[in-house]
């Protein structure tokens, strides 16, 4: 497809100069670029968003949140198509490419956590960085193009996105760039483990409780990486405390209400993430076991004091070993048939 037909014509023409403005950037590359599409395209786009679903509304913690993300873009209607088609051809992350420097981008036909983005009134987003890599294709996650498209919003309702230098320290200290999520206007960022990103909670007026904060989020992999990253889920940075709470001043009630919020959001992310850790735990305990059993499969043709030795290497005594083979027998992601039953004839004798 040639992106002429749908971008405005000052973003193809301008597309070194806007890589230009990614490159030196702070407190991070990234680039704000308006009428990102020409103005028909994005009009379109708009009439056909979905609407607010709570099926799609599940967060990381496995609660019904405020913010509805529809991956399946292609299907959304002929203008999602004609968007899907657009955003995985290679002109256009050609000039992708040209707008911030990153080559050999692969569009993601999952648009994991991608899609569209609908946030409710009273949703927020910590500031975090990205996961590193494609939880199915492994590669690693480079960049993400964010498209909004409300067209009435105001900076004080909240839900502007923010790009941090370093979100741990407080925000006085802290180096914040702050976007509003206008209509037609796209967020270009790489995504790496100083990409810190975020947005205040959305609080609208009485009279506007029907707006939403709706966007496109598209998120672009390479093979490789010319910086070297462990590899990690999404990190999450929860919020200063307001400014107001400090030594001497006497909590209100919305003062009580948003420390309470903030303490039940920091309990939420630890669940998650001690939730994990035990997941973590056990795989690699597994993964051991299996390990130490494949080694005394393979060894039980040489004897039984090969094994013997083998088992007092490990650590482990005759019944213990018994009861872990009978584990791993009945366990649904392992199994070893022959080797397995020749060493518990073994051990048996």
């Amino acid at each position: 497809m040639n992106p002429a037909d749908f971008l405005s014509p000052e973003v193809v023409a301008s597309a070194d100069a806007i890589g230009e403005r990614f490159n030196t950037a702070s407190p991070f590359r990234h680039v704000v670029i308006d009428n990102f599409f020409k103005p028909e395209f994005c009009e379109k786009l708009l009439a056909d968003f979905p609407p607010f679903e709570e099926k799609l509304a599940r967060d990381e913690n496995g609660n019904i949140g405020r913010k509805a993300v529809h991956q399946g873009v292609a299907h959304l209607g002929e203008n999602y198509h004609q968007l899907d088609e657009l955003v995985k051809s290679e002109p256009f992350r050609q000039l992708v490419t040209r707008m911030t420097g990153i080559e050999e981008l692969h569009y993601d036909p999952h648009y994991f956590g991608g899609g569209t983005h609908n946030n409710l009134d009273g949703q927020d987003l910590d500031p975090h960085v990205d996961f590193t890599h494609h939880p199915i294709t492994g590669l690693h996650r480079r960049m993400n193009l964010i498209v909004y498209l409300n067209k009435e919003w105001k900076k004080e309702w909240g839900g502007n996105i923010e790009l941090h230098k370093d979100p741990y320290v407080p925000p006085e200290e802290d180096e914040i760039v702050s976007v509003e999520p206008l209509f037609n206007r796209a967020v270009i960022f790489e995504t790496n483990d100083i990409s810190w990103h975020g947005f205040p909670r959305i609080q609208l007026p009485a009279d506007k409780k029907h707006l939403s904060r709706k966007s496109f989020a598209l998120y672009y992999y390479t093979p490789t990486r010319p910086e070297k990253i462990k590899p990690h889920s999404t990190i999450y940075v929860e919020r200063h405390l307001p400014s107001q709470i400090r030594c001497g001043h006497t909590l209100t009630a919305h003062d009580e209400a948003t420390v309470k919020n903030l303490l039940a959001r920091r309990d939420q992310h630890l669940k998650r993430l001690y939730a994990t850790i035990t997941d973590l735990t056990a795989e690699n305990e597994q993964l051991k076991a299996r390990q130490q059993l494949q080694a005394l499969a393979s060894a039980h043709a040489s004897g039984e004091a090969q094994v013997a030795e083998m088992m007092e290497k490990i650590g482990t005594d005759k019944s213990r070993l018994l009861a872990r083979i009978q584990e791993l027998e009945n366990s649904t992601s392992w199994k070893i048939t022959a080797p397995l039953r020749a060493l518990r004839r073994l051990l048996n004798r």
